[in-house]
């Protein structure tokens, strides 16, 4: 089994319940966390799953070699970005095309781009009024938010929820249908 990279800039619930989902299956060293945070809550969910982190600088990310590398050293068959915020390189892209995928809490096209995650897209749902928000998984290209659209799960939106009711909706979704969704691809 080659080894995941779980790219998280945060708190990182999505890159733990990934782990989680295949307990038994595979193995925390088959996994990999990154991030560009050394504060990131994702590192603690890393230290207590026993998985290997990185951590890494803009300048280390955006201008050297360093993060291919380690992914190509340790063999990473999939990039799975569990609310990582900063543009994917264009060098990272082409390395691994149709090999990184992104969760994102809406329905896009709608609520996507530079700017748009985790409460500002929840907010922005319920200011809008829409009827119905959900989760897209999809394949990252050299654009925020712009890739080939693998899954998209929808919910109901009420007139009363708040931006927070939402939220839980969101999470929710994307704890139970972001792990299938990578099951699927690494064909496990």
């Amino acid at each position: 089994m080659s080894r995941v990279a779980i790219f998280a800039s945060g708190s990182g619930s999505n890159a733990e319940n990934i782990v989680k989902y295949f307990k038994g299956r595979l193995k925390s060293k088959d996994f990999h966390f990154f991030t560009n945070s050394s504060k990131a809550y994702v590192n603690e969910r890393a230290h207590k799953l026993d998985v290997k982190v990185t951590t890494f600088s803009r300048d280390e990310f955006y201008n050297s070699s360093k993060i291919i590398d380690i992914l190509k050293d340790e063999k990473c068959e999939l990039i799975i970005l569990a609310g990582f915020l900063w543009l994917i390189p264009k060098e990272l892209v082409a390395n691994y095309k149709g090999r990184i995928i992104n969760i994102h809490p809406a329905l896009l096209p709608k609520f996507g781009g530079k700017g748009m995650y985790g409460k500002r897209i929840h907010e922005a749902v319920v200011a809008e009024k829409e009827k119905e928000t959900g989760i897209t998984i999809h394949y990252v290209d050299e654009n925020y938010d712009e890739g080939k659209i693998i899954k998209q799960v929808k919910c109901e939106v009420l007139s009363s929820d708040t931006a927070e009711q939402v939220e839980k909706k969101i999470h929710a979704l994307e704890y139970e249908y972001y792990p299938k969704v990578v099951e699927e691809l690494l064909q496990i």
